[in-house]
């Protein structure tokens, strides 16, 4: 599965502290190896986000992606406060 990410994703992405970055960056690499470990809490979303995935950086922190054919489109990352 190829990895891509909307202009929203690298814009939330660069405000994030550096040790979040660093858990971001570990979490889709994670996501690339096997997209179904169980540590990413892999899970469809329902209501405003329906459509999309989202999946744990660990913590608080959730990254928010959608599947377009065989890729995964990262739109959006931030605490769970922020996203919902």
């Amino acid at each position: 599965m190829r990895v891509e990410f909307s202009k929203n994703f690298d814009k939330e992405y660069q405000k994030l502290p550096a040790k979040k970055q660093d858990k971001v960056d570990a979490t889709i690499e994670m996501f690339m190896s096997d997209c179904t470990n169980r540590t990413l809490r892999n899970h469809a979303l329902k209501g405003e986000w329906l459509g999309h995935y989202s999946i744990s950086a660990g913590g608080d922190l959730r990254l928010h992606f959608k599947l377009i054919n065989d890729i995964a489109l990262f739109v959006t990352v931030g605490t769970h406060a922020q996203l919902y």
